[in-house]
Order: structure tokens, then C-alpha cells, then sequence
């Protein structure tokens, strides 16, 4: 019996099995009621009295080796399984190219990166809206030709509910939930019934800033966009600010650069001018922040927009508006080295 135990030893330490039944087939062989081993449990009783010690440690030891090799085997192959799973089937053998960031995405963290380190933090707010958050809080008045549904998005047919035509909406919802001190930056996705074109779309991308507290002057917002030009476009730009007209601001203003191909000295990107616009802004009228129950007598503040297809346009001269919404590769690879 000790012969034949070495031997069951010797083939348990080799067993190997492909996959679950051959598993199965040898647990039944060695370890089964009816299996090798337990079949020299029962011929142990013809062992003489002298050998039962040694011969029971050995078929002991036998059990276990096999119930361990089984196990072992068993945890193998769930490690397989396990790792096979992990496997995309359908994924090309081909190797597949590292995406890379949307240039709208790398302007727009450009430009919170900038204001960022100004103190201003980024608020969101939803897409879809109601008229006083888009429209009343800002001192729009009814007759107010973007309210005209040539240009607003209506959700149904109550002009209540509509799709933004600003984030200056997401400015009415900060107001309203905090005091002053604010100073926020509002990116985010807005929508106009334009027609779609190389210099117009249906959806587009702002970023608009927001900044209310005591003693805030027109010196602080021409300061802080001036150093916004410089940071985006270069230590050498410069800006002039042209009187113009907004409903939620006064004095308002359009924000002009120095053209960044040019230097100034005119080009046919900038009509010959040397001067580009960017963006528009102006001091929060007193209106705008009484409906949003601040004091306008006590707190003042600046406000300023910009579209993030225009500055990406200018950064990067991309000169038709629908290369940002098509997802052509060809397009989005030559900003790979962009961030």
C-alpha cells in the first residue's frame, strides 16, 4: 500500500486541467467516494496493526496534497476567467491612437485658469431656464427684441421655459443664493435661433464673470481684463474699450485687443483696423442687483462675456465656426500638442 501511495503522489503533484470538467474529472478520480484514495481507505483495514500508524499519516497527507493541488488548480483557473473577462472582444488588433483634448475645452480652462488666479471661482446652472433667471433679473424689458422667438430657443409653447441664451442666467442664481462678496466665472453651453453658418450656429459656448462687493469701480474691470488679454495673447497686447449698450449693465462696453497677427498694424484678419473684438462688458446697473435682492446703494460690481468659440477663433484662426461641433479627427488632431 505504501508503493501505491508514493505512486497517487507523484501523479496528484503533476495534475493539470484546460478548464472546469477536467477539474471535475479529477476531483471524481482522486477525491470522489469511489476515487483512488478513498478506495485505499478502505483497504486500510487489512493493514497490519504494526504499519496503521505510518501508513494512516501517509494516506492523511495524500487527501490533503490532493485537496490541495485541486484547489490550486481551481484558483488558477478563475485567475483565467477572470483576466479573459477583462478583454474587449471587439476591440481593432491595430493599435489605437491617444485622443486628444476639444480646443473649446483647452480655451475655456485657459481662461477659468487666468481669472483663477484673480479669485474668481466657476459657477454652473442649467440649460434649461425660466424668463426671469434669463431675462427679467436682468433688466430686460418685454418689448426687448431678444426675447423675439427669432432668437430664443421656447421649450413649449409657455415662453416661461426656454433654452439660455446666456450664462448670465447662472449670475441671476448666484445673486440670488449668496451676498456679496461674489466673484464667479460662469462657462457653459447656450443657445440661439440663428442660422448655421461658417460665422453663426445654433449652440455655442460662453464664459461670462461676475465680481460684487463694496467701492467695485470701471478701474477694477478694465485692470482685470487687461490682464486677462496679456496672459491669453501675449505680455504685448493691448486693449480699448468702446462705449456700447447692455441691458444688465451701465456704463456698458465692447472690449477690444490688438490684433495678435498683426501686432496693430492691420492685417485682412482685422479689416486694416489693428483691432479685434473679444467681448463685452460694463458695471452692474443698480436695476439688476435690487431685483436680485442686493443693495444697490451699498454694493456695486462688474460684469463681463465672452464667447469661447471667438477666443478659440483667435487663438488658433480657425476660420469656420462648424469645425468645433463635427468631430472631424483630422480637425481635432492638430491640437494634440496644444495642452
Amino acid at each position: 500500500m505504501k508503493e501505491r501511495i508514493k505512486e497517487l503522489l507523484e501523479e496528484i503533484k503533476g495534475l493539470q486541467a484546460l478548464n472546469k470538467d477536467d477539474l471535475e474529472s479529477l476531483r471524481i478520480k482522486y477525491l470522489s467516494k469511489k476515487g483512488e484514495i478513498s478506495s485505499l481507505f478502505n483497504d486500510f483495514r487489512n493493514v497490519s496493526n504494526e504499519q496503521k500508524k505510518e501508513v494512516g499519516q501517509l494516506l492523511n497527507d495524500l487527501k490533503n496534497t490532493a485537496q490541495d493541488k485541486i484547489n490550486e488548480i481551481k484558483a488558477s483557473l478563475e485567475k483565467k476567467v477572470e483576466e479573459t473577462n477583462k478583454l474587449d472582444l471587439t476591440r481593432t488588433p491595430d493599435p489605437i491612437e491617444l485622443g486628444t483634448r476639444h480646443p473649446l475645452s483647452i480655451v475655456k480652462t485657459e481662461i477659468a485658469d487666468i481669472f483663477g488666479r484673480l479669485g474668481f471661482v466657476i459657477a454652473e446652472g442649467p440649460e434649461v431656464e425660466d424668463d426671469w433667471h434669463v431675462f427679467s433679473a436682468l433688466n430686460f424689458p418685454p418689448e426687448h427684441p431678444a426675447r423675439d422667438m427669432q432668437d430664443t430657443f421656447f421649450i413649449t409653447r409657455d415662453p416661461d421655459v426656454l433654452l439660455r441664451t446666456h450664462t448670465s442666467s447662472v449670475q441671476t442664481r448666484v445673486m440670488t443664493s449668496q451676498e456679496p462678496p461674489i466673484r464667479v466665472l460662469c462657462p457653459g453651453r447656450v443657445y440661439r435661433n440663428e442660422a448655421i453658418s461658417y460665422r453663426a450656429h445654433c449652440f455655442f459656448h460662453q464664459v461670462e464673470g461676475l465680481y460684487i462687493d463694496k467701492n467695485v469701480t470701471f478701474a477694477d474691470l478694465k485692470q482685470a481684463l487687461l490682464y486677462f488679454a496679456k496672459e491669453m495673447f501675449g505680455e504685448g497686447t493691448k486693449i480699448r474699450l468702446r462705449p456700447s449698450y447692455f441691458p444688465f449693465t451701465e456704463p456698458s462696453a465692447e472690449m477690444d485687443i490688438s490684433c495678435n497677427l498683426c501686432g496693430g498694424t492691420g492685417c485682412a484678419f482685422c479689416k486694416g483696423t489693428g483691432w479685434v473684438e473679444i467681448l463685452g462688458c460694463g458695471m452692474v446697473d443698480p436695476n439688476v442687483l435690487d431685483s436680485c435682492g442686493i443693495d444697490s446703494k451699498v454694493y456695486t460690481g462688474y460684469a463681463f462675456g465672452m464667447g469661447i468659440e471667438r477666443i478659440t477663433n483667435l487663438k488658433y484662426q480657425v476660420k469656420d465656426l462648424r469645425m468645433f461641433s463635427e468631430n472631424d479627427v483630422r480637425f481635432l488632431n492638430q491640437f494634440k500638442s496644444a495642452y
